[in-house]
């Protein structure tokens, strides 16, 4: 991980993708004006087959190849960030104009060390509003965040927890865990748009039962492997 950069407000924004070339611009074009005001934006590929990394290239400062899986990928960011916030994101969200003063905000308060955002599914669909506002409740209730909501943390803490376990599956919900062990996350009630593709592609009810089966088995002490082929075979 490289040193942390001299302005403690300075974010490194971190986004693993495969196969995003429709999705990226309008998530890096909504991130420009965080560049401008002089965060930084790394985007780690993991082999895409499509144009992710000739769309991404202009819109970026960092462009790194690593191995395929989420957590691989984001661990190649974090090694890459200079910045003294990370924030990891989903290829397919779009921020609010402003959210890096949102994080520098919510990180003023001397107990709080990482953070993660509410989000928003569908502004239409009132099937995907509930399981957007009961993901908000859960995790503000739990103290865990997962990729969808946008898991900012300082660097220092990121580092004395170990990083972003190396897991196939789950790595959102392991460094959440470890994180929560240092103190509960910031809920920023500003919203991340996350894209509503894999609920509407999948079915709202049948995405549901499959995700919190898998959290559920990961609790109860299934390794994340296994996790992982399973949710591959459920895949359409």
């Amino acid at each position: 991980m490289a040193l942390a950069a001299a302005d403690p407000d300075r974010i490194s924004v971190i986004i693993p993708a495969l196969n995003e070339a429709a999705s990226l611009p309008h998530t890096l074009a909504a991130l420009q004006g965080l560049r401008n005001r002089g965060h930084e934006i790394i985007l780690v590929d993991g082999g895409s087959s499509d144009a992710t990394v000739d769309v991404s290239r202009p819109l970026v400062d960092t462009l790194l190849q690593a191995a395929r899986g989420r957590a691989v990928q984001m661990r190649a960011g974090a090694e890459a960030a200079s910045g003294a916030v990370f924030w990891f994101l989903h290829a397919d969200t779009r921020v609010p104009e402003h959210a890096d003063r949102l994080i520098n905000v919510a990180l003023q308060d001397p107990d709080t060390h990482w953070g993660r955002f509410d989000v928003q599914l569908s502004e239409r669909r009132v099937s995907l509003r509930l399981v957007a506002a009961l993901m908000n409740i859960r995790s503000r209730l739990s103290g865990i965040a997962t990729g969808d909501q946008g898991i900012f943390v300082r660097c220092s803490l990121y580092a004395a927890v170990g990083g972003v376990p190396p897991l196939p599956l789950m790595e959102d919900i392991a460094l959440s865990r470890a994180l929560r062990c240092h103190g509960r996350p910031a809920a920023i009630r500003q919203r991340l748009r996350s894209s509503p593709r894999r609920w509407e592609q999948h079915g709202v009810i049948r995405t549901i039962l499959l995700m919190w089966g898998l959290r559920l088995a990961y609790f109860a002490g299934v390794a994340p492997s296994r996790l992982a082929r399973f949710y591959q075979l459920h895949q359409p």
